[in-house]
């Protein structure tokens, strides 16, 4: 049935499918049967309610007003964010002087940093009492500001935390595709006189475009499911006013003990990626074939 090279290959293949049938796509079924019946801990029934955590989540107002919102605005502005951050340092980068492999590093260093050390560092920093931040507004004269009760400012240092985190990734795949183009466009425009805000925006970006794409698409997905910086830096308060997608299911399961509609949501959060990566991947088909 199977020739000797198939043979070889499935042995291959065998270990790592094995791994992800126990622990990606078991779960995924467990869960998916979780959120059609009532599952909760305290009262394990099990009882079988067909779509009705599905219209529970659907219908519930801080699913439609403040988690999908804040998640979605959390996603465009902490990618935004850190493309325009790294494409300028890969810029900058690109250009040798002296001290280059020293700032290379430093600025990598934010990818050692685990994002809920990231999170802890900042938080202390905006503490209201004894934070660095306040304590520096003070000294110039300023009053100091309780950031993390507030809801946009304790919002906007989540996504800073989240920037600060990942600029780094997308200097470094920005760089290797800065340093992957080919010469001759550039040295013909330096021939030419070409200012270097032309040589950018008809030069460089376009070609670079296919990089920029793909590694915006990768990162909004992963974006998504942020839950480890919000869940350690505000636990989505003030009240839920923070709150993202992937807190809201943990709070559900985890916190509420309702496995049933916990799961509901996760799946819910699964189709919706689902058509946002699908709708992404068909930007990126569009711009490379254009």
């Amino acid at each position: 049935m199977f020739g000797e090279q198939q043979r070889f290959m499935l042995f291959l293949i065998a270990p790592a499918a094995l791994l992800l049938g126990l622990f990606q796509v078991l779960p995924i079924v467990i869960g998916a049967n979780a959120s059609f019946r009532d599952w909760a801990l305290y009262n394990p029934k099990k009882t079988w309610v067909g779509l009705d955590h599905y219209k529970s989540v659907l219908s519930d107002p801080a699913f439609l007003e403040v988690v999908l919102p804040n998640t979605f605005i959390f996603m465009v502005l902490s990618v935004a964010g850190s493309l325009v951050l790294g494409l300028s340092l890969a810029l900058l980068l690109n250009r040798p002087f002296r001290g280059q492999k020293i700032v290379q590093t430093v600025l990598m260093v934010p990818l050692m940093v685990a994002p809920v050390i990231a999170a802890i560092m900042m938080r202390w920093m905006f503490n209201d009492q004894f934070g660095i931040v306040n304590t520096v507004l003070e000294g110039l004269g300023l009053e100091g500001q309780p950031w993390l009760v507030q809801r946009w400012s304790a919002f906007g240092i989540i996504v800073l935390t989240d920037i600060w985190l990942w600029t780094p990734w997308f200097t470094l795949l920005l760089l290797a595709g800065l340093q992957s183009l080919p010469k001759e466009p550039f040295e013909a425009a330096e021939i030419d006189g070409t200012s270097t805000w032309r040589v950018f925006s008809h030069l460089t970006l376009p070609m670079l475009q296919p990089v920029i794409v793909v590694c915006v698409v990768i990162r909004a997905i992963d974006a998504f499911r942020t839950f480890d910086i919000v869940w350690t830096l505000t636990g989505g308060g003030p009240g839920r006013s923070t709150e993202l997608f992937s807190l809201y299911a943990y709070v559900l399961a985890f916190l509420n003990l309702d496995l049933g509609r916990g799961s509901a949501a996760a799946i819910v959060g699964g189709l919706i990626i689902l058509l946002v990566g699908i709708g992404l991947y068909r930007i990126v088909d569009r711009i490379t074939k254009a």
